[in-house]
C-alpha cells in the first residue's frame, strides 16, 4: 500500500514509555516522543545517551522492551519490512558494503521499496536528481568503497532521499563532512521537512541543531531531558548538567539564534 502524505503539523510517528537495553544494561528508560510532519527534530545528548539507540528503536531496527512505536497510524510492529521502507529511510552512521557497487547503484538501492509499483517509472529521473542534490553526479560511476568518508556520507543520504519516505530518520549525517557540506546536508534535511516530511536527526554540533531544527529533544542517561524549540531547551543551566561540563549559550548577533559554547 502506497503510504499517505502526511498533513504538516501532524503526529507522523510516535515512541510511548519505550525501554531497551543491551545485555542487562538498560539504554532508553521510559522515551516518550512524538515525531512531526514539516519539522526537523534534532536528537542531541552526550556519548551513551542513548540518541542512536532512540533512532534504531523507531526506525525499528530494535524492537523495544517495553513501550510502544507507531508510525503512520499504526504500531510499528504491524507494518512489513517494505511497508516501513515506504514510510521511513534511516541513514546509519556508516554504510557498510561487500561488493564494488557504483555511487549510482547505490542511490538507485534507495528505490528498491517501489518495485513493481508505478512509482517505479521515476526510479532514473528521482537518482539523478538525488546525485545532483548532493554533488555527487560527478563521480556516479565510481566505486563505493573507493570513495572517502565524506563522499560516502553523501551519497548513503542521496540513497535515503531517494527512497522519498515521508519520515527521514539520520544518524550523525555530518559526522565526517567539512563545513560547507555539514551546512548542505542540514539545509537538505530542512528543505524536505519544508516539504512536509518528519525528519528526525541526531546531531552532537548543538550550534547546528539550533540553527536547523525546529524542535531539540536533549537524551540525558536514557530519558529525554527536555523537548522544544532551540531557544527555549538550549539552557545554560541544563546543558551545563547533561554534558557535564560548563556551557555558554550566547544569541548570535545577527539572526538570535542561540550559540552554544563550552566555557574555557
Amino acid at each position: 500500500m502506497t503510504p499517505r502524505r502526511p498533513e504538516a503539523g501532524a503526529v507522523y510517528a510516535e515512541s510511548r514509555a519505550v525501554r531497551f537495553g543491551y545485555g542487562g544494561a538498560e539504554v532508553l528508560r521510559g522515551v516518550d516522543l512524538s515525531i512531526v510532519a514539516g519539522e526537523v527534530l534534532a536528537l542531541v545528548g552526550p556519548n551513551g545517551s542513548g540518541k542512536s539507540t532512540l533512532l534504531a528503536v523507531l526506525a525499528g531496527d530494535e524492537r523495544p522492551a517495553a513501550g510502544a512505536v507507531r508510525l503512520d497510524g499504526r504500531s510499528l510492529a504491524g507494518w512489513t519490512a517494505r511497508e516501513q521502507a515506504l514510510r521511513r529511510a534511516v541513514l546509519p552512521q556508516q554504510l557498510a558494503l561487500s561488493f564494488p557497487f557504483t555511487v549510482e547503484e547505490v542511490v538507485m538501492m534507495g528505490r528498491a521499496p517501489w518495485a513493481r509499483t508505478p512509482q517505479e517509472r521515476d526510479d532514473e529521473e528521482i537518482v539523478e536528481a538525488e546525485l545532483e542534490r548532493t554533488s555527487t553526479r560527478g563521480f556516479r560511476a565510481r566505486s563505493f568503497q573507493e570513495l572517502s568518508g565524506g563522499e560516502r556520507a553523501r551519497v548513503s543520504l542521496a540513497r535515503v532521499l531517494a527512497q522519498r519516505a515521508p519520515m527521514l530518520l539520520l544518524d550523525e549525517p555530518t559526522a565526517a563532512l567539512d563545513i560547507h557540506h555539514q551546512e548542505a546536508v542540514l539545509g537538505i534535511a530542512r528543505a524536505r521537512a519544508g516539504e512536509g516530511d518528519a525528519v528526525v536527526v541526531v546531531l552532537h554540533d548543538l550550534a547546528l541543531a539550533a540553527a536547523y531544527a525546529d524542535r531539540v529533544a536533549v537524551l540525558s542517561e536514557g530519558v529525554v531531558a527536555a523537548c522544544g524549540p532551540p531557544a527555549e531547551v538550549f539552557t545554560e543551566e541544563l546543558l551545563s548538567r547533561v554534558y557535564r561540563h560548563a556551557i555558554e549559550v550566547l544569541p548570535h548577533p545577527r539572526t538570535g539564534v542561540p550559540l552554544v559554547v563550552a566555557r574555557r
